[in-house]
């Protein structure tokens, strides 16, 4: 049951028809680990943090510099040089003190991604490589944890759910299992489209959390293009032959 405080704070979650108390409790409620603190992970748990969510695991190996600021929202120059996860726990301290926060500044593999994503309601990805996003998938396939995936470069975002079949590893597949894809130090990425992706991710992730707002929309992908600018979203199959969630695994 939410304290007193929590329903002023929430108040205008609360009054929506489509999420009400019940949403608000279950989002309260929920363990969610977020996975890369950049320019999508940074403003999603700004508007996660906001949302209530009860229960955040921080996952980020990497540390603040300079170039970072122009699109990860939670930081600033005093962050320079520091581990993102304790930017990101001062920063979660300072906007919401009651909200459980756990760290981990671990490098995910294959080895560790099934500890961190154990219990969680919902693993939100918005790391910036292949090899993280294939191990967190495999992992939240084999614990039946959903996983909402969120990728962005330049001006163009993308944003999906997975639970079951289709995975992400089904969008994919194989090939991109080395730490090989673009970085946008070479290609470039305008600050507003991480922002865009990041807040949406986190409203799929409140509707998956909730229930109370619909479709949870289980492999679409939903594709975000800044320069048009527009959405629109198409329907993932799954592979049968996927190592990670088909009949051949």
């Amino acid at each position: 049951m939410l304290e007193p405080d929590r329903l002023q704070r929430f108040a205008r979650h609360i009054v929506l028809p489509e999420l009400g108390g019940v949403g608000q409790q279950r989002l309260a409620d929920a363990r969610v680990v977020l996975i890369g603190l950049g320019g999508i992970g940074s403003p999603a748990l700004q508007y996660l943090a906001g949302a209530g969510i009860g229960h955040l695991l921080l996952v980020d190996d990497d540390r603040v510099d300079p170039t970072n600021l122009q699109r990860q929202t939670i930081y600033t120059e005093r962050d320079v040089g520091h581990l993102k996860v304790v930017g990101a726990k001062r920063w979660t301290t300072n906007f919401d003190a009651a909200l459980d926060i756990e760290l981990s500044d671990e490098r995910i593999s294959r080895d560790n991604a099934g500890a961190l994503v154990a219990g969680a309601d919902l693993v939100v990805d918005g790391c910036d490589n292949f090899a993280t996003r294939l191990a967190v998938s495999d992992a939240c396939v084999a614990a039946g944890v959903p996983l909402l995936s969120a990728a962005v470069g330049r001006f163009q975002g993308q944003v999906a759910a997975f639970k079951g079949a289709p995975c992400y590893r089904c969008f994919v597949g194989d090939a991109f299992d080395a730490e090989d894809c673009d970085t946008c130090a070479a290609d470039g990425m305008l600050g507003a489209m991480a922002g865009w992706v990041g807040t949406f991710a986190a409203l799929q992730a409140v509707r998956i959390l909730t229930g109370t707002m619909g479709d949870p929309q289980w492999g679409r992908l939903h594709l975000l293009d800044g320069l048009a600018p527009g959405m629109r979203s198409i329907a993932i199959a799954a592979d049968p032959g996927c190592s990670a969630c088909g009949a051949a695994r």
